[in-house]
């Protein structure tokens, strides 16, 4: 895959605790340089990172919500969604309460994700699953969760406290959820050939911090 196609399958994140404003200025000049999907950021710097991109609606801005823990109340949730389309975020990457799915409180799970979806209105919502901590069967039944309650997305990983995304992951989601629901991967891909790993097991979007490594790899 050539270098300009691979960069519109990536969201270019930055979501750590330490992550200073000069961090995000970076992270958006890159972007824009490497035409990436979207920029991935914490929802407090949507709107810095909308004013940084400007004109160019080319580049998208996804936002976390309930992010690393997913274990803020669903009230907390939808009010950080709709601040942060507010600022200015095209979509939105909400954290489930996968400790409520793991105890079978699939109707609280499913009204956690359903009350981020009608904040959002139009603005698409992917939802994170943290793959690593489930079996398949628990991954292919979340993934349905999620899209029965809204989702227009599920998502491997944070990428905290969990490892990342696996090819093992993607393909059950990818199976899960059928050919028209986005798959996005992300944690630990790190190459280029980690990313089309992922893309050819079913993966529609890449989350990544290490895009600008990954695109100098790509055949231009």
């Amino acid at each position: 895959m050539k270098r300009h196609d691979l960069a519109r399958y990536l969201d270019h994140t930055l979501l750590k605790a330490d992550a200073t404003t000069a961090d995000v200025d970076r992270l958006v000049a890159e972007a824009l340089q490497w035409n990436t999907y979207a920029v991935c950021v914490n929802s407090g710097y949507v709107a810095q990172v909308h004013r940084l991109r400007g004109a160019v609606e080319s580049l998208h801005i996804a936002a976390t919500v309930g992010f690393p823990l997913g274990q803020a109340s669903t009230d907390a949730k939808a009010a950080e969604t709709r601040a942060a389309i507010q600022a200015g975020a095209d979509e939105i990457d909400m954290v489930w309460n996968l400790g409520r799915f793991l105890s079978d409180e699939w109707d609280a799970v499913t009204d956690d994700i359903r009350a981020v979806v009608k904040a959002a209105g139009s603005v698409p919502v992917k939802v994170i699953l943290e793959t690593a901590r489930l079996d398949e069967r628990q991954m292919a039944e979340g993934a349905r969760l999620a899209v029965e309650a809204g989702a227009h997305t599920v998502k491997t990983s944070t990428g905290f406290g969990f490892p990342g995304a696996t090819l093992k992951a993607v393909a059950t989601l990818r199976q899960a959820v059928g050919p028209n629901i986005g798959v996005k991967a992300s944690g630990g891909i790190r190459t280029y050939q980690d990313a089309i790993a992922m893309i050819e097991a079913g993966a529609t979007r890449i989350g990544l911090s290490q895009t600008v490594a990954v695109l100098e790899e790509a055949p231009v």
